[in-house]
């Protein structure tokens, strides 16, 4: 006859498990800039612009018309440059962007906005500026102030985060 071998049962742990909530700020400055991005992209759909595509015309925008390389847009953006290689490609064949010689550097492209995409930037600022009224709804100008400020003194304080690691170089910009 064989015997049956019963595994132990597990001994239960008498510890509390550690939980994320206490990182309820993270989560709700994440939360809400995720949940923001997908609002705009559903505004943007019908206008036939991808959230990537967007996010490409509006990091362009903020570089000024001096135009940009594609490598240094890719590192703003936080992807590859394959990757912004295929928006860039996209943009251009839909008229939003154009590539152009660099001044100094006949080999090298450099990235610009065509009037096409300001047209569409246009719109964005348009439609953000909506969605922004829509979704500060019952918030008050002193709260709005507060979280701004808060915000503000947050990024500072990252930032001095950064500085202190040898790492500010990976922000897009030091403002």
């Amino acid at each position: 006859m064989t015997k049956t071998l019963k595994a132990a049962a597990p001994k239960k742990k008498t510890t509390k498990r550690p939980s994320a909530q206490q990182f309820t700020f993270g989560y709700l400055v994440h939360d809400v800039s995720r949940i923001r991005r997908t609002v705009m992209d559903l505004l943007m759909r019908p206008y036939g612009i991808t959230r990537s595509q967007w996010s490409v015309l509006s990091t362009l925008s903020r570089a000024g018309n001096d135009g940009m390389m594609q490598v240094d847009l890719a590192r703003l953006m936080e992807v590859g440059k394959v990757t912004v290689g295929g928006l860039i490609d996209r943009l251009e064949a839909s008229g939003h962007v154009e590539r152009r010689a660099d001044a100094n550097d006949r080999r090298a492209k450099r990235v610009f906005i065509t009037e096409q995409g300001f047209d569409v930037i246009g719109l964005m600022i348009e439609l953000a500026a909506t969605t922004n009224r829509r979704i500060l709804e019952g918030v008050s100008d002193a709260d709005r102030e507060v979280c701004e400020d808060v915000l503000l003194r947050v990024k500072q304080n990252l930032k001095e985060v950064l500085r202190e690691q040898g790492g500010l170089g990976l922000l897009d910009s030091e403002d």
